[in-house]
């Protein structure tokens, strides 16, 4: 697979001091009954710092979003936490921005491509509604050289 979009998730879960990544893999895993957890890649809160952690490589067909096929062509990520109840702290959302600006240079996906799950699963609210959309897109920039 190579990716030509990104989908922005949120797990809906509470981000704490302990890893949840862990616990996202064996719902996913035990639950689900998928191979791997859903998502290429999560952000959490690490010992005081945030992370970013590999569910799967970057080139396998994601769990994510089965809608509009993005599963077989976009990236997931998910940020460990609910912002539905409130907005990422300011150092997730700039860990999500340096991460996304990273792999929209390496696979060369547009601006446009970097999509909310919501964007085609209206249903869902991902990446949540107290998620700052139009300030994380303004902090996005196309650059391929």
């Amino acid at each position: 697979m190579i990716p030509n979009y990104i989908v922005i998730h949120h797990s809906l879960t509470k981000d704490g001091t302990t890893v949840s990544w862990d616990a996202i893999r064996w719902y996913h895993i035990n639950t689900n009954g998928w191979k791997a957890i859903g998502y290429q890649v999560g952000i959490e809160l690490i010992g005081g710092h945030y992370e970013i952690l590999m569910g799967r490589m970057l080139d396998e067909t994601g769990a994510h979003c089965k809608e509009d096929g993005m599963n077989s062509k976009s990236i997931g990520i998910c940020l460990v936490g609910n912002f539905d109840l409130a907005p990422p702290s300011t150092a997730q959302l700039d860990t999500l921005i340096g991460l996304v600006r990273s792999l929209m240079h390496i696979f060369k996906i547009p601006k446009d491509h970097v999509i909310r799950h919501t964007d085609v699963a209206p249903y869902k609210s991902c990446p949540g509604t107290q998620f700052p959309w139009s300030y994380f897109q303004s902090q996005l920039k196309e650059s391929y050289a």
